[in-house]
């Protein structure tokens, strides 16, 4: 949905990311667009790894774009970047600003209209995309910036941190998608999981980031 439109829409094909070959300096994102619980969660893992996640951001000069909340992960991130330095940008729709408690100190806040809005403003700021553990919430982001990679309406990598084993569920459902003639096996290329932070630059650089080929559908 574009903002202050009302309207459905999708990213432009024009935000096709460039092809990064290795995960050095001149080839960070310059900003990631990540997805993670308003909750801390039962795990005290996922607490430290979004804490952990928000240092490095702010550490290699990457800016955080995220939901704007300063609740559960998100507040712990958003702190942790802030506290090392970072820019933190954070998009919130006006209904969720009580309810998600919006951070009040970061580098920018964008407050939108509506759910649409607000996950559209973030992919549109970000140059890759993360998810952290989350719930509902969070699956739905990542299944929609999914959906639209596998159409080809962009190339930004999509990356899983997956805390403790915490998204294994969600990586067998995605096989079991292919599995089941739902979905091509290229498509799980789109997505890579990562069990530690260490991991997460470099795997973005190397992420695939051309158009896909697509078998045709079956028609009756």
């Amino acid at each position: 949905m574009t903002p202050g439109s009302g309207k459905a829409s999708e990213p432009s094909i024009n935000n096709l990311a460039c092809p990064v070959p290795e995960a050095d300096s001149a080839t960070l994102p310059a900003s990631v667009c990540v997805f993670c619980g308003a909750r801390f969660g039962a795990d005290p893992g996922a607490r430290e790894m979004a804490a952990n996640l928000g240092e490095l951001l702010a550490r290699e000069g990457i800016t955080l774009v995220y939901g704007g909340g300063g609740v559960g992960l998100m507040g712990v991130m958003a702190n942790a970047a802030l506290g090392a330095g970072g820019k933190v940008v954070g998009v919130i729709p006006s209904f969720l600003l009580k309810r998600e408690a919006g951070h009040p100190a970061l580098t920018q806040t964008l407050v939108v209209e509506t759910m649409h809005q607000r996950k559209l403003e973030m992919f549109e700021r970000s140059d890759a995309i993360l998810v952290l553990p989350g719930g509902i919430g969070t699956l739905e982001e990542f299944f929609e910036v999914l959906s639209w990679r596998t159409l080809g309406l962009h190339a930004k990598p999509i990356v899983i941190v997956d805390t403790n084993g915490y998204w294994q569920p969600l990586s067998q459902l995605l096989h079991k998608v292919v599995e089941g003639g739902f979905a091509e096996s290229s498509h799980l290329d789109h997505v890579a999981f990562v069990s530690d932070l260490e991991q997460l630059l470099p795997t973005i650089a190397a992420m695939p980031r051309g158009q896909i080929s697509e078998k045709p559908l079956d028609r009756l």
